[in-house]
């Protein structure tokens, strides 16, 4: 981007951060819940591809994790779903539809901050949610949790716009995913994230402060960043992004080498 290069320091500092070494794969749920913790936020089950931290990539162990097509039969994509739902099951982190609608897991510490970027409040539903999203929560504020059938009976939505309305608020961090079930058959049990996260949905940021948060999860997980990507990544307009930044080189967190371009300063990067 602009002729800088990603140098090979940064790529093995990823290395580490990412789990992308043979010998930090992720084979255990704590182990899942420890990355999530120390990134502040990955993704779940994308690859390389995206070029972000994600649970898949952290149980490949390599920089090169592509997901296959059939994911069915694959150990590694297979571990990595396992690991996914016994995540969500034990509720030590947050995960859901946040991000550009992929699915990603968020360190409690972060909740807060993204809230303020994507989520709305009570006041704001009326005009941000549609009316299915709407009928959705309405439901749930009522039971607190339920199956994805029982939901679709009680909101009286069809298949597909159910999905719709439950993405919706997902990336609107009202609903999330509390337990995945394979018997009798498949289902997700949705509850409300007020619920399962009351304390992190209740803390207040200014929209400034959130962004300087994230900025500062999203330097210290890639080391660095080149010119636009925090925007680019995170949707932020670029003024405020070039604000954050700086607020973190002024901190001593981050340092400037050039115009846009920020490198996270630590000691952890190889000679």
């Amino acid at each position: 981007m602009h002729g800088f290069q990603i140098t090979e320091d940064i790529e093995q500092y990823r290395d580490r951060k990412w789990r992308r070494e043979d010998e930090l794969r992720v084979e255990r749920v704590e182990e899942v819940e420890a990355m999530v913790e120390d990134l502040g936020f990955c993704l779940g089950m994308t690859d390389s591809r995206k070029k972000m931290p994600s649970v898949y990539t952290a149980v490949c162990g390599r920089r090169d994790a592509h997901m296959p097509r059939n994911v069915q039969k694959d150990p590694e994509a297979s571990l990595a779903w396992v690991l996914k739902d016994e995540t969500v099951a034990r509720g030590r982190v947050y995960y859901g539809k946040v991000w550009k609608g992929h699915s990603m897991f968020l360190a409690k510490r972060m909740i807060p901050a993204f809230n303020v970027i994507w989520g709305c409040t009570k006041s704001e539903e009326a005009s941000l949610l549609s009316e299915n999203a709407r009928r959705v929560l309405k439901v749930l504020r009522k039971e607190w949790e339920m199956a994805t059938a029982d939901l679709r009976d009680a909101t009286g939505l069809d298949r597909t716009s159910l999905t719709k309305a439950v993405d919706e608020l997902q990336k609107r961090m009202k609903v999330i995913p509390q337990e995945v079930l394979y018997v009798p058959k498949f289902t997700y049990i949705w509850t409300l994230a007020e619920a399962r996260f009351p304390a992190e949905m209740k803390v207040k940021l200014k929209y400034e402060d959130a962004v300087r948060e994230i900025a500062r999860a999203y330097l210290s997980l890639a080391g660095l960043t080149l010119r636009g990507e925090l925007s680019s990544r995170f949707g932020f307009r670029r003024p405020v992004s070039g604000q954050a930044n700086a607020e973190l080189v002024n901190e001593g967190f981050a340092e400037r080498l050039d115009t846009g371009i920020y490198r996270l300063v630590t000691n952890q990067f190889p000679n």
